[in-house]
């Protein structure tokens, strides 16, 4: 076990903590409660920057089409999926949340939605036994079973398969969002194994686009402690300009869509950083050769990189022989859900010290005085170490819309619509969440005559692209 230079407070962990909300429930574990006030003002600012999910909200919650709904939910909790929790409440559902990642969560936001009544486990910093209770507790419930499932990365799908696979018998259908959870899904469909319809909303446009690409491209610099303002961590101040960044994309392309590292390494590349990729596609390749980057494989240029960033949906692509064969200072972090890309445990050895600089920057530190810097444990780094702007969020958060869309028709659907298989998102509802948010542009779409729509053969309402259009 490697050692820790800092002694950081034994704070009492939120599972030995007694707490009730001011109408008397205790049905949640979050840090503190006494953080609700805080939080609900998050979630209100949340809220005027979501104009489309709250018009989404207040179109459907006069019909209640999530009556009788009963949805056990594993996302990341911030203001933003908060403000997606409590429109599903407005739409009849009964909910219960865990997180999807134990560093995201946002405490005070956690704290407002147990105190307006949300069965909520989660605070930031839990441990892996912590993350899998928390889980559990959202699952196994006197009294009440879940007939939904809204996950972000397949593991809330994956405890339920384990431990209550019975369950499965009153659950109607799963929504997935995340890359991993998709590609679980996939497993579980061709080996027979899947017991329920499930809907995937990774590959929708308007994820792919908005969220993988937009919004990694905004959020990478501000995950980046020193890079993009240096005063935020003045013992790690970098200048993009001139550094050699690399932006690892190294990716089984049906595991994950190449969007994330694009952005990455767009974002990069406009504050100077001199990019390189990795990749295994061949039209991705040839893709980031076009736009000018240098494609290359990891062992020809891990001695040189001042920034290494993995974005692969895969496992061990930074193994400890990178990790000991970098150079001084250099910073290593991971844009993929998991957090398998990075072999952090093969760090975790007692000739290696762990320096706490910061929350979720460590300093690992060799024998010879050679340090490197690692963000969040190797963990999604954009919601781990910054925010993400509350706009792009909208329409992943109105894509998960989409996803309230998905559950509704899921939930509606009648017996034997969807088989026991996985579905992509309609393209008539990757229209419409797109089209809720052109109001705030003041954009105003054009419209087919009937005569240009009977030549194109298009429906002048749409759909205006083929469900395979991903572009």
């Amino acid at each position: 076990a490697a050692s820790y230079t800092d002694s950081s407070d034994d704070e009492t962990s939120p599972r030995d903590k007694q707490q009730k909300n001011s109408k008397g429930s205790s049905d949640f574990c979050v840090k503190n409660i006494k953080q609700a006030e805080f939080g609900r003002r998050e979630i209100e600012i949340a809220e005027q920057e979501m104009p489309a999910l709250m018009a989404l909200r207040k179109r459907a919650q006069g019909e209640k089409p999530l009556a009788g709904a009963k949805i056990v939910g594993c996302t990341h909790i911030t203001a933003q999926t908060a403000v997606l929790m409590e429109t599903l409440g407005a739409l009849g559902a009964q909910c219960r949340w865990a997180a999807c990642n134990i560093y995201s969560t946002l405490n005070e936001v956690a704290a407002a939605l147990a105190e307006s009544g949300f069965p909520v486990f989660a605070w930031k910093g839990e441990s892996e036994d912590d993350f899998w209770w928390c889980i559990d507790r959202c699952v196994n419930v006197e009294g009440w079973q879940p007939n939904m499932i809204l996950d972000d990365g397949g593991d809330l799908t994956h405890w339920i398969y384990k431990k209550y696979p019975n369950m499965f018998k009153k659950i109607k259908g799963i929504v997935e969002e995340s890359v991993t959870g998709v590609h679980r899904l996939y497993q579980l469909s061709k080996a027979g194994k899947l017991c329920v319809p499930a809907m995937n909303v990774n590959d929708s446009v308007t994820k792919q686009k908005f969220d993988n690409l937009y919004c990694c491209r905004e959020s990478i610099l501000d995950g980046c402690p020193g890079l993009s303002v240096p005063s935020k961590l003045p013992m790690a101040e970098w200048m993009l300009g001139g550094s050699r960044a690399l932006g690892d994309s190294l990716l089984l392309r049906a595991l994950l869509p190449p969007q994330v590292g694009k952005g990455c390494c767009a974002a990069l590349k406009a504050m100077g950083s001199i990019v390189y990729v990795t990749e295994i596609d061949p039209i991705c390749a040839l893709q980031a050769c076009m736009d000018g980057f240098r494609l290359v494989k990891l062992n020809e240029v891990i001695r040189q990189v001042d920034i290494v960033i993995t974005c692969t949906g895969n496992k061990n692509v930074v193994t400890r022989e990178h990790l000991d064969r970098m150079k001084n200072s250099c910073i290593v972090c991971n844009m993929g859900h998991s957090n398998t890309e990075i072999d952090v445990a093969s760090l975790r050895t007692p000739e290696l010290t762990w320096e706490r600089v910061r929350s979720q920057v460590d300093h690992v530190i060799w024998p010879d005085g050679k340090r490197i810097v690692l963000l969040a444990e190797g963990r999604l780094l954009n919601l781990s170490c910054s925010t993400v702007p509350t706009f792009v969020l909208s329409i992943t958060a109105t894509t998960q819309a989409s996803r309230a869309l998905a559950l509704i028709e899921l939930y509606n659907a009648p017996e034997g619509r969807y088989k026991q298989d996985v579905y992509l998102l309609p393209k008539k509802m990757d229209e419409y969440v797109a089209s809720l948010h052109l109001p705030t542009f003041d954009a105003h779409l054009t419209e087919l005559t009937d005569e240009q729509a009977k030549y194109l053969g298009l429906n002048k309402n749409g759909p205006f692209k083929p469900n395979y259009y991903r572009c």
